[in-house]
């Protein structure tokens, strides 16, 4: 599903125009950014949370010359799948 068949969704299933649920869309992902950012963790109950995990730093291999190079720590977004979620799609 694409960002406007979302929007599109939620217009029709909240009978509001497509404007004002592009605009919720784009409020729900701003402020979910936001969080992360802060180090905060975003939760939904039965949905899921959000978090961010770190990655240490490790030396990988450059695929065409095999010579060896140093990957820097970093941050990085994480889902995971709340119970109700994950139980809905195995049906």
């Amino acid at each position: 599903m694409t960002k406007d068949e979302m929007i599109a969704k939620i217009a029709k299933d909240a009978k509001i125009n497509k404007r004002q649920a592009a605009d919720a869309l784009s409020s729900f992902f701003w402020n979910v950014t936001s969080s992360l950012k802060k180090g905060k963790k975003v939760g939904f109950v039965g949905f899921g949370t959000f978090t961010v995990n770190r990655r240490k730093a490790r030396i990988g291999r450059n695929p065409q010359t095999g010579a060896k190079i140093n990957i820097p720590a970093t941050k990085v977004p994480h889902f995971r799948a709340g119970k109700t979620l994950r139980e809905a799609v195995k049906k």
